[in-house]
């Protein structure tokens, strides 16, 4: 039989146990909104950076202070979603604001030079790109696999502004056997 002193003392230690995991729980929501989260790829177009399945560590603190940088893995809203569930892409940042980007001879050149892609294991096929200026405050995306229409990025959509980009994919920390930083 609990006395009055001890039933006090069980819901003093029960509110306190409340407090503990809501503040918790604000935590996480916290982090995982504005800090960090957990992403899957799903698809082939980041092939043969990025396969099916692995699990990405994603930062999103680091554009809440600055802005994504030339060879980035990002996590991106896909444009022309208004309205309907968001569609989220990895891709990787091939260029910046007022870069001029164009796609010849199956290749790809970042302000009249071509650009080095050791990441991607075939030419750029299918058509090519006329010279783009990529606007202020957007960037030219691309997926590392260049087979033709094997990835949907900026070649179809355009640059993307900051906005749609939600982190920067910083780790594959699954499958065990593939954890590196990206």
């Amino acid at each position: 039989m609990l006395r009055r002193g001890g039933a006090m003392k069980l819901a003093a230690e029960l509110w306190d146990w409340i407090k503990t995991l809501a503040i918790a729980l604000v935590i996480v929501l916290i982090l995982h909104y504005f800090v960090f989260n957990l992403s899957t790829v799903d698809g082939h177009s980041m092939e043969p950076t990025l396969k099916e399945e692995e699990w990405l560590f994603v930062n999103k603190f680091v554009y809440l202070t600055g802005s994504p940088k030339l060879g980035e893995v990002v996590i991106l809203e896909e444009p022309g979603w208004m309205g309907q569930e968001k569609k989220l892409l990895v891709k990787r940042v091939v260029g910046l604001p007022g870069d001029v980007i164009e796609i010849k001879d199956q290749r790809l050149y970042r302000n009249g030079e071509l650009v080095d892609e050791p990441y991607t294991d075939v030419p750029i096929e299918g058509n090519g790109l006329e010279p783009q200026v990529v606007s202020e405050g957007h960037y030219f995306v691309m997926g590392d696999n260049r087979h033709d229409r094997a990835s949907l990025d900026s070649r179809t959509f355009g640059a993307v502004p900051k906005e749609l980009i939600r982190g920067r994919a910083d780790f594959i920390l699954w499958p065990y056997s593939q954890v590196r930083s990206l």
